[in-house]
């Protein structure tokens, strides 16, 4: 029997062995609470301090800019409404997104509009780029803090975010960019871009899930979201993942490292992947094609489907991939990031993304693009469209 595909490495990654063997130790002798004065506790917070060091020059920081989270939707809203109090303070009261956030992002923004914040929607182009002249104009003095992520967990569009924060910077507001697709996958050097906040998730990147970080500017005022504990300079209270931090260090190290030998694989596969799919379905509409792109998403749609009969032959023969749809009830929504891109709702309730990555290869692109024509021709079977 064939080897399962698994190609859904932008939702998560099986946690790397070297990782792991960093992690490890913390889970046994070097137990310590890294808040405790003796030994152990010292212990544990000299490898803390290791891990914070580690992960900021991984980013062109500072360590005391790495402030460690439980994930990216943690470290999400703490952007989103760490900087508000101040900001409002100078009588800034809006928050500029996009309508193809990830939720973590989208639901904190609207969160924040119920105490009087207001949002405002930076537009998209179809491919999912951020129009800088249309942005130049919404974005004014009255704007507390911008976020834009840096690569679509979707499609894989990359967006200007450079650009975006110097003119977010020339109007006196936060930047703030989840980088948590991008993060191994494009160079970020924070010594050269001037945002103020950014995100990211351990899992994305072969650490484990429950850990992630926010990069915070020295300068930059933010309100913790919870309370109890003088952790992390007050900004995030509560007894540190000691051993999580470790894991993310090391396995963000490994992402710098092989960064460029990486994309470089993945894309060549990627660019295969795509071009073997289109040709078999001639018909099929990749999102977001014709915009600079991380190299490990795929998101296309075939007319004539829609994405939970695909995914359900996908998964039957073997293939791990997700949907660009919130399936839910046995209904099909379209995906926001789509809608927000303008993508006609027959296709939008169609897409599926495969994303690659480590259990990426040559021989799992070929099983994909031969197997493809028949589940399509079963998933049009299943939605009545043949």
């Amino acid at each position: 029997m064939p080897q399962p595909v698994y190609l859904d490495h932008a939702a998560t990654t099986p946690v790397r062995r070297e990782v792991f063997e960093a992690m490890e130790p913390f889970y046994g002798p070097r137990f310590g609470n890294p808040s405790s004065v003796h030994r152990w506790g010292r212990e544990a917070r000299a490898s803390l301090d290791e891990a914070r060091e580690r992960l900021a020059r991984c980013m062109g920081a500072q360590p005391d800019e790495v402030c460690f989270t439980s994930g990216g939707t943690e470290a999400d809203n703490l952007a989103v409404f760490g900087p508000l109090r101040s900001q409002r303070a100078k009588g800034r009261s809006v928050i500029a997104t996009t309508p193809i956030e990830h939720k973590a992002v989208l639901a904190a923004v609207h969160y924040a509009a119920r105490d009087g914040v207001i949002e405002r929607m930076l537009p998209v182009s179809s491919t999912g780029v951020v129009d800088l002249d249309q942005a130049s104009r919404l974005l004014d003095e009255s704007l507390a803090v911008c976020t834009v992520m840096w690569v679509n967990n979707e499609t894989g569009t990359i967006q200007p975010i450079p650009e975006i924060a110097d003119l977010v910077k020339s109007r006196g507001g936060v930047m703030h960019t989840d980088a948590v697709q991008a993060f191994g996958k494009i160079d970020i050097d924070l010594r050269k871009v001037p945002v103020d906040l950014l995100t990211l998730s351990g899992h994305k990147i072969g650490a484990p899930k429950g850990i992630g970080a926010i990069f915070i500017r020295r300068g930059t005022q933010i309100d913790a979201m919870f309370h109890g504990g003088s952790q992390d300079r007050g900004r995030r209270p509560g007894t540190e993942n000691v051993a999580a931090a470790v894991g993310l260090a090391r396995a963000a190290e490994l992402a710098v490292e092989e960064r460029e030998a990486e994309t470089r694989r993945l894309g060549e596969l990627r660019d295969a992947l795509e071009a073997g799919l289109l040709a078999k379905i001639p018909d099929a509409v990749v999102h977001g094609r014709g915009s600079p792109r991380a190299p490990h998403i795929l998101n296309l749609s075939v007319p004539g489907t829609d994405s939970e009969s695909l995914l359900m032959a996908l998964d039957l023969a073997g293939v791990a991939a997700s949907s660009g749809s919130a399936c839910q009830s046995g209904s099909v929504t379209p995906s926001h990031v789509l809608r927000g891109m303008g993508v006609r709702p027959e296709l939008a309730v169609a897409a599926i993304r495969m994303s690659l990555g480590a259990l990426t290869t040559p021989d799992c692109v070929t099983r994909v693009v031969e197997l493809f024509p028949a589940l399509i021709a079963k998933a049009r079977r299943l939605s009545g469209a043949a």
